[in-house]
C-alpha cells in the first residue's frame, strides 16, 4: 500500500522552506479562503480556523490518498492583531509599537486526512520580547530586509533576530510560520515517521 501524499495547503514560501528540511515530498496547493477575522473572534481561534479551512479547501482537489497541511498566524500586541505590514510606512508604524513590548504569534497548524475525516488542529504560541530599538534601526532594517509580507514585519529568520530580546515557545519554528515539531508528531499519529526506524 502507497504512503499517502502530502500537500502543504500554503502559497507561503517561508512555509514551504519549513516543510522542505523534513525531506518529504510534497506538493503545494493554493487555498482560495478569506481570512479576515470573524466579529470578536480570539486571535488563537481565527488562526485555529483559518488553518482547517485552509486544509480542507485542498480536499477536494485531491485523488489518491493524502494529508493536507493548513497552517495560519496571528500576530497580536496590546489585544490587538498584528497583520502583514504590505508596504514600508505600515512596516514602520508596526515597529514603533512593537518596540520594547511582547507580542505573542499564534500559529496553527491541521494535518487533514480526508479518506478518514481525521483532523488534528493545534495552536502554538510563541511570545516574543522586542528590544527598545531606535527609529534608525528600524529604517536600516527595513531598508535591509524588507520584510513586508510577515506578520509584523519582523523577519526572525534573517536579521530581524537582531530586534528580539527573548522567545519563549515549545516550537523554535512556530514562529516562522510552520511548527515542524507539531508537525512531526501528527505526522507520526497517521504512520509516517519523518526519521524512519530500522
Amino acid at each position: 500500500m502507497n504512503s499517502p501524499r502530502l500537500i502543504l495547503a500554503s502559497t507561503s514560501i517561508y512555509r514551504r522552506a519549513l516543510l522542505e528540511r523534513l525531506r518529504l515530498p510534497f506538493e503545494v496547493f493554493a487555498p482560495d479562503v478569506d481570512e479576515t477575522a470573524l466579529p470578536a473572534e480570539p486571535p488563537a481561534h481565527t488562526a485555529l480556523r483559518l488553518a482547517d479551512l485552509k486544509a480542507e479547501a485542498a480536499a477536494p482537489a485531491t485523488g489518491r490518498p493524502v494529508l493536507i497541511i493548513g497552517s495560519d498566524q496571528v500576530a497580536v500586541l496590546d489585544a490587538q492583531p498584528l497583520g502583514k505590514p504590505g508596504d514600508h510606512l505600515s512596516a514602520v508604524r508596526q515597529l514603533q509599537a512593537m518596540r520594547g513590548k511582547s507580542v505573542v504569534f499564534n500559529t496553527a497548524i491541521c494535518l487533514f486526512n480526508p479518506a478518514t475525516g481525521r483532523k488534528q488542529l493545534e495552536n502554538v504560541p510563541t511570545t516574543v520580547w522586542f528590544r527598545d530599538y531606535s527609529d534608525d534601526q528600524i529604517e536600516h532594517y527595513l531598508r535591509t530586509e524588507q520584510p513586508y509580507d510577515c506578520a509584523g514585519s519582523a523577519k526572525i529568520e534573517g536579521m530581524g533576530i537582531a530586534l528580539v530580546e527573548r522567545i519563549d515557545s515549545t516550537d523554535p519554528t512556530a514562529l516562522i510560520g510552520l511548527p515542524l515539531m507539531r508537525l512531526t508528531t501528527m505526522l507520526k499519529n497517521e504512520g509516517i515517521e519523518v526519521i524512519p526506524r530500522s
